[in-house]
């Protein structure tokens, strides 16, 4: 039996130079989401926490992967694939908390009338 050779256990560094940006580029933007909200001034309630609670834990996966596409050994593709898979259920529970945050504003608005 031939061996499959290096190539194929690990991923190019070009490739996994994009999933950087990629990564990087969406977490920041989910930073910017929770910081423009941080800085409304409506005073939160607790019912704001059905969309932060997603929103947050999204955000830590999102930088976990970040983190360990960072690292050189996340050129072996069984790592890489693992950030990815950590980045997708970030980016998931990042758009549950934003659909559930404007869900709940939208029935708060629609009770207050």
């Amino acid at each position: 039996m031939s061996d499959p050779g290096p190539d194929r256990h690990n991923i190019e560094l070009l490739f996994r130079n994009g999933s950087v940006t990629v990564v990087g580029v969406l977490t920041g933007f989910s930073l910017t989401f929770l910081t423009a909200w941080a800085a409304n001034p409506v005073p939160w309630q607790l019912h704001d926490l059905i969309g932060m609670a997603p929103l947050a834990a999204g955000i830590v996966c999102q930088l976990i992967a970040l983190a360990v596409l960072l690292h050189p050994n996340s050129l072996e593709r069984a790592r890489y694939d693992r950030a990815i898979r950590i980045f997708l259920a970030g980016l998931i529970l990042v758009s549950c908390g934003v659909a559930l945050a404007i869900g709940v504003d939208a029935f708060t608005i629609a009770e207050r009338r």
